[in-house]
């Protein structure tokens, strides 16, 4: 049984940071891509970043482009999202998810499982 687990999420000031975290188990994790989406009351679900199997490929949202940076540690089954200069547009909670490839990256891809969902709110 596959599983995400974020965790990490919380009340920050704009401007501050968080660090996003999500344990995997249950699948050979190294073998695929993965992925922050973040949803927003009121919104769909949006594409934050995400990174293929070995971490040597990214992919960025605009909007958070520069402030954000997805890592893995496929040792440990983790994957991470390091938020910075945090806005208060950035409110959402955020999931992390699996692709059922190795590689893809960026929109289009295809998630198959999905975390719970850890909720961050910005303050001005």
């Amino acid at each position: 049984q596959v599983q995400l687990v974020e965790s990490g999420g919380g009340l920050v000031q704009a401007g501050g940071s968080l660090r996003l975290s999500c344990a995997a188990s249950g699948r050979t994790f190294s073998m695929y891509a993965m992925g922050w989406f973040r949803q927003a009351p009121g919104k769909e679900r949006d594409l934050v970043a995400t990174i293929n199997w070995s971490g040597g490929s990214t992919y960025y949202a605009d909007s958070v482009k520069g402030r954000f940076t997805i890592s893995r540690d496929n040792a440990k089954n983790m994957v991470y999202l390091q938020m910075n200069s945090l806005k208060p547009e950035d409110t959402a909670v955020y999931y992390c998810a699996s692709d059922r490839t190795r590689w893809c990256i960026g929109p289009g891809c295809t998630y198959d499982y999905w975390g719970q969902g850890t909720q961050v709110t910005v303050s001005s």
